[in-house]
């Protein structure tokens, strides 16, 4: 499995908790070991993302794949 198709099932598996809460959370791209996202719906404008966003989602996927430096949300 490559580091993309892995960061996709991390995301694929929080997604669930995201939608619950009336969000949700799009894959845009892996590049230079920065993962990068699109925090959608209820999520875009929390004020947790920044907690959501690196304690949860960024705390996730680096557990998965160590080689991951950033999570970074593109709005």
């Amino acid at each position: 499995m490559t580091d993309d198709e892995k960061i996709k099932d991390i995301i694929d598996k929080l997604r669930p908790f995201l939608i619950n809460d009336g969000g949700d959370i799009e894959f845009i791209k892996y590049e230079n070991n920065i993962v990068y996202i699109k925090m959608l719906g209820a999520c875009a404008g929390c004020s947790l993302i920044d907690y959501t966003l690196k304690d949860g989602v960024e705390t996730a996927i680096k557990e998965e794949v160590p080689s991951v430096k950033e999570v970074v949300n593109i709005s």
